[in-house]
């Protein structure tokens, strides 16, 4: 077993300080004046601007900030809960049930990944359209409930953590499919659920593009906002 030596703590406290860095620098600025911001060496100290920076933020009648930014956690939170559901269901499946095209599905989903995401703006433009979603939130989540990295990462990870043996004892004893899933499946597949909803929320959150296309103004999303 290896020694927990001063360096290695060291090491550990530098990469959170070089971490934090850019999330300070940011306080900093938002808490400062334009010109200061501007300045040459900038500010490394908090000023004292921050409660009215973010009142004017809140209060512009025209960019309705918290509604976006409420906008934005629904949309991810809804998402990274579909996701996360959904892959690890479809991982499952993939990793540890037997039916026919099984391999062939799965290169299909894989596949998925390879196309840009732009080259679907169009037909999901017009998609949304018939439906009558544009302009509202479920035109920015409905699209998102399922990603193909994520059902190959569930996969993966599923194929090792979860001996057969153990679905096999289950199913000896009587338990369903989907109880199998629930109490032995999806308690291992934690570890990999949680980084898969921390880069969902993240990349939904993020997200510019689609919702900047697909959004109205009385809907906005944070990015389109800002």
């Amino acid at each position: 077993m290896k020694t927990k030596t001063p360096l290695l703590y060291a090491g550990l406290a530098a990469t959170v300080l070089l971490s934090a860095g850019p999330l300070y620098f940011m306080l900093v600025m938002a808490s400062r004046v334009n010109d200061e911001i501007v300045s040459l060496p900038p500010p490394f100290t908090l000023g004292g601007e921050l409660m009215p920076n973010l009142d004017r933020v809140f209060s512009n009648a025209d960019v309705l900030f918290g509604q976006a930014l409420l906008n934005s956690l629904l949309v991810a939170s809804v998402a990274t809960v579909c996701v996360v559901m959904t892959s690890s269901l479809a991982g499952f499946a993939f990793a540890k049930l037997k039916f026919k095209g099984r391999n062939a599905l799965l290169l299909f989903v894989i596949g998925t990944m390879m196309v840009p995401v732009q080259l679907g703006l169009i037909p999901l433009y017009m998609l949304m359209t018939k439906l009558g979603l544009n302009g509202g939130l479920p035109s920015v989540t409905l699209p998102f409930v399922v990603a193909g990295f994520g059902v190959f990462m569930m996969r993966q990870f599923a194929e090792q953590a979860i001996p057969d043996e153990m679905i096999e004892a289950a199913r000896v004893d009587g338990a369903s499919t989907f109880r199998i899933f629930f109490s032995i499946v999806f308690p291992a597949l934690r570890p990999a659920a949680a980084v898969l909803g921390l880069l969902t929320f993240m990349e939904r959150w993020n997200d510019f593009l689609w919702p900047y296309l697909t959004l109205d103004a009385e809907h906005p999303t944070v990015q389109v906002a800002l």
